[in-house]
């Protein structure tokens, strides 16, 4: 994904905040989010989806953008359900940053794979997404399957498919084939996955535990 510029002064302002206490962190709405099934599954997709209170996210878009993102998944087999939950939270927690997104993730609970719809990225370089899967998750576990995506993100339904392919197959690896959701740059034609891909997925998905196998009747 593409690294856009951001305002340097903001990572400043909220490192030098001290952490929130775990009261400050809780959530005050949630809904179910209405989702096509694939007419045949083979595993189901637990998503957790999560807004803040007061941000510029407006939940119609996120609700948009998850129906569209799973709608890509059923591609290999998997059939989602997700549940949006708006939080109350200070507003340095509305940012992705390494520091302060661990501490946010040590005073929620939630249930994996988990995506969180921010303000803004503050890390270097700032990416519109990030994916943590168990690979690149040693020296920040809290943030172990989760997705963070910027507001502005471009393409982003696609984006979100995107980075929960990442999550659920526990890799960074990009494709250079044509018309794939995998490519390192996201487009709106981007929207296939092979069947190698697939598999993958399904495969380290099921063995992290972030997806469940269906029992497949005779």
């Amino acid at each position: 994904m593409r690294a856009p510029g951001r305002a340097w002064w903001l990572g400043v302002l909220l490192a030098a905040c001290p952490l929130a206490a775990a009261q400050d962190v809780r959530a005050i709405a949630s809904e179910s989010i209405p989702l096509r099934a694939p007419g045949h599954a083979s595993h189901d997709l637990r998503l957790s989806v999560h807004a803040f209170g007061g941000s510029r996210w407006t939940t119609s878009e996120i609700r948009a953008a998850v129906v569209e993102a799973t709608t890509l998944l059923a591609q290999c087999g998997i059939a989602s359900t997700a549940l949006l939950h708006e939080l109350e939270a200070p507003r340095r927690f509305q940012f992705y940053s390494t520091q302060v997104s661990r501490q946010l993730l040590r005073e929620l609970p939630t249930f994996k794979p988990a995506v969180f719809f921010v303000e803004d990225n503050l890390n270097r370089p700032a990416f519109d997404a990030e994916a943590i899967g168990r690979a690149n998750a040693a020296s920040r576990p809290e943030l172990t399957d989760t997705i963070w995506i910027a507001h502005g993100a471009r393409d982003l339904a696609i984006t979100l498919a995107h980075e929960l392919v990442h999550v659920l197959s526990d890799s960074g690896a990009h494709s250079d084939a044509p018309d794939n959701l995998m490519r390192a740059e996201t487009a709106p034609g981007n929207i296939v996955l092979s069947p190698d891909q697939c598999n993958s997925l399904r495969t380290r998905g099921e063995a992290n535990r972030l997806l469940t196998p269906r029992v497949l009747k005779p």
